[in-house]
């Protein structure tokens, strides 16, 4: 039979998501880095008191009220701010807009795996520089591969880590493409590099609703870059890739930081003990500023996690390399993370 797509789409392995059982589903779902609380009461009582009218008419196409909210709460003009169905919407758009073959797009590997399949789709050249066993940060490979589109997670997913203030900033000062900082797990970090884009017109910083806010449901992100950079990508975004429901709510929570930032703490403080429950079972267990841990079990990793999915107990496993020998796990409540170190007690 002949294939009706692309030789690129045809070579393609796709974005393979996390598990998602359906809402209800008795189980202890740690691998898809949710927030385990949640979302703002504020954000819920929008929802509840939703107009039948929002759903009759076209949103408004560049969500500006969620822009100015956005806009007050971080400090940043609100034309420096674009939003996206999802900080992954955004992601797309940037390199459709920058990327192209003989305009190669950079990033440091293990990482987001989207990247990889987005460079696919654009069939632009792609330059992955492996991080070393330690995570320390490929500085001098990054600047040398000059790229149209350099991507940096920080803090990193799947190993949590986070890059300094002053190595993203030489960095982009080194650069003559665009730096994309995805910061989608910042609220669990110590620092941000939102500073950077009043440095440089070449930074972008992108952001989304789905973890610190409990929001993943909702699909929400947005980056905030100086008016110059943004130009291109408006042009790109789908006309109204933002939807009325999503403005509302995402605006609500955006106003309430106390409530994220409380969410955030506890969160931070689960990481803690939990990090030192399974250091305690002979785990190696990365230091992390995301809300998961990057942990090395003291046996095979895939037997563990197909274990406990038989407890009804999720976690995240890659079947990569540099990662079959690991597992990611989202921090859940105090008592779900009771619930998984108990199970990993039986089954080990």
């Amino acid at each position: 039979m002949p294939s009706y797509f692309r030789s690129s789409v045809d070579a393609m392995t796709g974005y393979i998501p996390g598990e998602q059982p359906k809402p209800g589903t008795p189980i202890i779902k740690l691998n898809t880095n949710e927030n385990p609380y949640p979302p703002s009461p504020n954000a819920i009582a929008v929802l509840r008191q939703l107009d039948p009218e929002w759903l009759r008419r076209y949103p408004d196409p560049y969500a500006n009220d969620f822009r100015q909210a956005t806009s007050e709460a971080l400090n940043i003009p609100k034309d420096w701010i674009m939003v996206g169905n999802g900080s992954d919407d955004i992601l797309n758009v940037i390199v459709r807009a920058c990327a192209e073959p003989g305009r190669s797009v950079v990033y440091p590997m293990p990482t987001y795996v989207l990247y990889r399949t987005l460079v696919e789709m654009q069939v632009a050249d792609r330059v992955e520089i492996p991080y070393s066993e330690n995570y320390e940060f490929p500085m001098d490979e990054l600047i040398a591969a000059q790229g149209a589109i350099t991507f940096v997670a920080s803090p990193n997913s799947p190993s949590g880590h986070a890059i300094a203030l002053s190595n993203l900033r030489h960095l982009a000062s080194k650069l003559s493409g665009v730096l994309v900082i995805d910061e989608a797990y910042v609220d669990f970090a110590e620092e941000t590099a939102l500073a950077l884009v009043h440095e440089f017109e070449n930074v972008l910083i992108l952001r989304t609703l789905s973890k610190g806010y409990s929001l993943a449901g909702l699909r929400l992100g947005f980056a905030i870059a100086q008016p110059q950079l943004l130009s291109g990508l408006f042009k790109i975004k789908d006309s109204y890739n933002i939807d009325a429901i999503a403005t509302l709510v995402g605006t609500a929570a955006m106003q309430d930081q106390d409530y994220k930032n409380e969410c955030a703490e506890k969160v931070k403080r689960s990481r803690k003990t939990l990090a030192l429950d399974l250091r305690q079972l002979g785990w190696k267990v990365w230091d992390s500023q995301t809300n998961f841990l990057l942990t090395q079990p003291s046996s095979n990793a895939e037997k563990i996690y197909l274990a406990l999915k038989e407890c009804g107990i999720l976690l995240r496993y890659f079947k990569q390399s540099r990662l079959d020998d690991k597992l990611r796990i989202t921090v859940g409540t105090d008592e779900q993370n009771r619930r998984l170190i108990k199970a990993l007690n039986n089954v080990l």
